[in-house]
């Protein structure tokens, strides 16, 4: 496509944005395109990637995500009629660990397969913009599993959402709109702890969410083998990908999360192709296993991941459960350029310090022998400080909700969580002076930082391509408030 046409291209994004405004007769695209942050136009970059990809400005689109990686991918149908990738944005933050959501209030982030409408894109997100992923779709509900308002939104802050800079949701937004617009009634969003590679199955292997990774995985292979968006069911409290009705059936299949599975059939096309790849996947997961591939650190007590792009930019930043840089530190990755506005109230994930000493004490006492008889120290943990603002919230309601809200601050660092004590079976006791116990105070939590955070323009940029380097990206990045940041965000909520 000449200039000319990307162009002409560019103009058709911005009418038809205006048409709507104006005409206001569809509710799904009034809530789309009423506001204005929710009506920029897509980018002259995405644009120009999607001429070279072979895209329509308005095919429908397929997100998937990763936390582990912690990128969100935005695949585009070409005109061939197969999915291709458009984009890869890296998620600026997410709470919880690795596996499902399960119920309000866990800080967990949901994994599986979601469907996103017109009426889930929010305009009005207090979090620059948003789409809710649907949480709980048919088969949460079939486990009892709870929770609501599970976003991908901007601000980079997160407690059981999917968090992105303001730059980068804007882009995923205008797309998810355009898509609509193109008459795409719902795209699929995908939602997964890791690539499902044999690799890290592996390094995975011992992980109690593993029966439900291997039943994602069925669909992710499905999209893999065919580069279209499978079709999801369920029944018996499972997922069921690209199902029809047998031959000799009058009627297509009728499905219910709780109930017995009907008669069904995979189309033999799909069931070889994903039968082949699974095989391929399970040998080479076997060849590592043999290997003595270690096995991944389980429950470490840290709060959700950052993308290494981010952490590099942040004072203390840590990757958390994402995944460090590969061939460059994070103070390599600090000289390049963020791929959107940072917020001075971000938090890097760090340690859950309750939920470690909550599972420390859980552990019996356990008997050794020593040599000697040793001190025995007693450590006092500090009772936890609350702000005036986060009594207040308490006092509200507000404490336990379960939209997003960046972490409470550990305590530092020099205090360690609380052990049970460890019983030393002596030898027969010598004459000799009793020993004292000592009670060790640990050093004060910081005192909250109630400084407001600083006020955003209501139109932010859009962000490059690239997570480490564009002319269009912003360094942007705000200084850190190592504070009770739900104090902070309560103050300065918009």
């Amino acid at each position: 496509m000449t200039a000319s046409s990307l162009a002409r291209a560019i103009l058709a994004s911005v009418a038809l944005a205006a048409s709507v405004v104006l005409a206001g007769c569809d509710t799904d695209q009034v809530s789309l395109a009423t506001n204005a942050k929710a009506n920029q136009p897509v980018t002259p970059k995405l644009l120009a990637a999607m001429v070279e990809k072979d895209m329509d400005l308005q095919s429908p689109i397929l997100v998937r995500l990763f936390k582990q990686e912690a990128e969100l991918e935005i695949w585009k149908q070409t005109r061939s009629g197969q999915f291709a990738l458009l984009k890869t944005y890296p998620i600026c933050r997410w709470s919880g660990d690795l596996g499902p959501k399960v119920r309000e209030g866990d800080r967990q982030a949901p994994e599986g397969f979601y469907s996103i409408n017109p009426g889930q894109m929010n305009p009005q997100s207090a979090y620059y913009l948003s789409f809710n992923t649907g949480f709980p779709n048919a088969f949460d509900r079939a486990l009892g599993r709870t929770g609501s308002q599970l976003m991908v939104h901007g601000d980079c802050s997160s407690r059981g959402c999917y968090a992105m800079t303001d730059e980068q949701i804007a882009e995923i937004y205008s797309m998810g709109r355009e898509s609509f617009f193109g008459g795409q009634k719902a795209f699929q969003f995908q939602a997964y702890p890791f690539k499902m590679t044999p690799v890290n199955m592996a390094k995975h292997r011992n992980n109690p969410n593993m029966a439900f990774w291997k039943m994602i995985k069925e669909g992710y292979d499905h999209f893999e083998v065919t580069r279209q968006e499978p079709k999801v069911d369920f029944c018996e409290k499972k997922y069921v990908f690209d199902a029809t009705k047998a031959p000799d059936a009058k009627r297509d299949p009728v499905f219910d999360a709780s109930a017995k599975c009907p008669a069904y059939v995979i189309p033999e096309n799909i069931a070889s192709a994903v039968r082949e790849k699974e095989e391929r996947d399970q040998a080479e997961y076997n060849k590592l296993v043999s290997k003595g591939t270690p096995v991944a650190r389980m429950n470490t007590g840290i709060d959700g991941g950052m993308n290494k792009i981010f952490a590099a930019k942040i004072p203390e930043g840590s990757t958390g459960l994402s995944e460090e840089a590969e061939g460059s530190t994070l103070q390599m990755l600090a000289m390049s350029r963020a791929p959107g506005t940072i917020p001075g109230t971000v938090n890097p994930p760090k340690p859950n310090f309750a939920a470690t000493a909550a599972a420390t004490q859980e552990e019996p006492v356990v008997a050794v022998a020593a040599p000697t008889a040793n001190m025995r120290v007693a450590t006092a943990q500090p009772a936890e400080k609350s702000g005036f603002f986060s009594g207040l919230a308490r006092k509200m309601g507000l404490g336990t909700a379960d939209t997003t809200a960046t972490a409470s601050a550990p305590p530092p660092a020099t205090a360690a969580p609380a052990k049970p004590a460890v019983a030393a079976a002596k030898p027969a006791p010598q004459p000799q002076a009793p020993k004292s116990v000592v009670a060790v105070k640990p050093a004060e939590p910081a005192k909250p930082d109630t400084r407001l955070a600083a006020t955003r323009p209501a139109l932010k940029p859009s962000v490059s391509d690239g997570a480490a380097s564009s002319d269009s990206q912003f360094a942007g990045a705000a200084p850190v408030v190592p504070a009770n940041s739900f104090d902070n965000r309560f103050s300065a909520m918009k």
